[in-house]
């Protein structure tokens, strides 16, 4: 399977027609111009310099940041004409912009689609009305639907970005948002918690004490069902929160809300703890002064423990284990636990499915 590598080039703010509450695209991205176009050549071949063009990788060039499809179209096929050419060349496999629902017109996507766009990332942010109203998104509901039937119908790959933790959102909503996108069926989702930003309209609202942001436990809660639900639905989620820089961090330009480096580790490693207590209180043996075994396949063998020993430390403490010992193996959608000669393997997939199916009922 070939890898992914991204090139990005960043556009903040040069396009956007609102500036959310939420919103400081400066501080996210580390500038507040577009890059000149010499310079934008310049980022693409210091990036291949760190690729090894030899493995089988996809190597991507991504217009992240502002709204791209909100800047003029002159400057559009500038950058454009750039990434296609390294296209051409056979350098490079893919092209990716991000983008508004409401800057997406037939127009833009000819447009697009002449010049080698492959991917479309399109921020929706929530698909609840009084959450995108209060956090001053300047789009609605429909503009989302009608943005992505007409990107679908031109033939692009169309991702989607959703927010947990906007002004007026709740557990609720969130997950009302994920199951609305899943219909619109997108090929893939990135879900970021909010974070309160400097200078930003929401650091005064935090400060004003009219937000509160979420706490890290209850990002993760309900970043675990969203995790769960989109498995459930096989809807590849490629990140959850921001990437890290010199300047997203908290103390720096991040004033308060979820901020973790790992915060997706946090979240599988819950998963897979809840997994492992269910089934350990389903065995109903004696586990006092014992060793538990537990075998899982290398991929996921980090989560299982968890950050810095958490779910093993949890799982000492609540069961009363002498120690636990993890064993890496080859073996796919299981988890083998083993307590002396009381052995159990453990499904991934028929709890992840019972989980998501309990909550998908509920809404």
């Amino acid at each position: 399977m070939s890898k992914e590598k991204i090139i990005p080039i960043f556009v903040p703010n040069y396009g956007c027609p609102h500036m959310c509450v939420f919103c400081n695209q400066v501080k996210i991205t580390g500038s507040n111009t577009i890059l000149p176009l010499n310079e934008v050549h310049e980022t693409i071949e210091k990036y291949l310099t760190y690729f090894n063009t030899n493995e089988d990788s996809c190597i991507e060039i991504a217009f992240y940041g502002g709204s791209f499809t909100a800047i003029s179209l002159d400057k559009q096929i500038e950058l454009l004409k750039i990434a296609q050419k390294y296209k051409n060349e056979k350098i490079i496999q893919r092209i990716r912009i991000s983008t508004r629902p409401d800057a997406i017109n037939s127009t833009i996507l000819n447009n697009l689609k002449l010049y080698g766009v492959d991917i479309i990332e399109l921020g929706v942010q929530s698909l609840d009305e009084e959450v995108l109203l209060l956090s001053e998104r300047g789009h609605t509901i429909n503009d989302v639907n009608n943005s992505v039937s007409l990107i679908k119908e031109f033939g692009f790959f169309i991702g989607l970005q959703m927010m947990v933790g906007l002004p007026g959102d709740n557990y609720d909503k969130s997950m009302q948002t994920l199951l609305k996108i899943i219909d619109l069926q997108p090929d893939f989702i990135r879900i970021y918690p909010t974070l309160v930003v400097k200078n930003t309209k929401l650091e005064e609202l935090y400060y004003l004490g009219k937000y509160k942001p979420l706490s890290l436990e209850e990002t993760i809660l309900i970043c675990k069902d969203l995790l769960v639900i989109s498995e459930y639905y096989n809807l590849p989620v490629i990140r959850v929160g921001l990437q890290p820089t010199e300047f997203i961090q908290l103390g720096k330009d991040i004033v308060a809300g979820p901020f973790h480096p790992a915060i997706r580790q946090l979240v599988e490693e819950e998963i897979y703890y809840e997994i492992i207590k269910e089934e350990l209180l389903n065995l109903k043996t004696n586990t006092n002064g014992k060793t538990l075994d537990i075998s899982c396949n290398n991929d996921i063998i980090n989560n299982i423990v968890g950050n810095k020993a958490v779910n093993k430390n949890k799982l000492i403490k609540e069961f009363n284990f002498k120690n636990i010992r993890f064993h890496k193996s080859n073996i796919n959608d299981e988890i083998i636990i083993s307590i002396g000669e009381i052995y159990k393997s453990i499904c991934l997939s028929e709890h992840i499915n019972k989980r998501a199916v309990g909550i998908i009922n509920h809404y």
